[in-house]
């Protein structure tokens, strides 16, 4: 890398369909968290092998860069992790063996704390899963999440 040349920062919940996009970790297990690949594999190989009808993000967490024009952004920062930091962790998370860690903007931005809730997030979620849908919505607020989880736990 030049020294002029400026590092691009990875998304751990990207497009699918983005050039440089890879396959992040597999969907398993019943509560769905996300088993982390060993080494990144360009989604283009694998997305042709998803059975039609399947969305591929139900079973699959794909990467790709992050992009100013997305609308989690807000200045350098993912607004997505920190709605995601909201929920609380589920139990004794360890932290995931991840390729993407040196690259990716919620490491960068949120540290451990992140990498301790990223195999929970879906790119795709149950429409019934009310919490998952707040969190995904780039207009809830942090206070929104804090006072529903607050009323579910009461």
């Amino acid at each position: 890398m030049d020294e002029d040349e400026v590092p691009t920062s990875w998304c751990p919940s990207g497009e699918a369909h983005a050039p440089e996009a890879v396959v992040l970790g597999v969907r398993s297990g019943q509560d769905g968290a996300v088993v982390y690949l060993a080494d990144p594999v360009p989604a283009s190989r694998v997305l042709g092998e998803v059975p039609e009808g399947v969305d591929p993000r139900r079973i699959l967490r794909f990467a790709s860069h992050c992009v100013s024009g997305c609308v989690n952004r807000r200045g350098d920062d993912c607004t997505l992790v920190e709605r995601v930091l909201a929920k609380p962790p589920a139990g004794a998370a360890g932290v995931p063996r991840c390729h993407l860690r040196t690259r990716c903007q919620w490491w960068s931005q949120s540290g451990v704390d992140a990498c301790r809730r990223c195999p929970a997030v879906s790119t795709r979620h149950r429409a019934d899963d009310e919490l998952a849908e707040l969190i995904a919505d780039p207009a809830t607020t942090r206070e929104q999440l804090d006072a529903w989880i607050a009323a579910e736990a009461g």
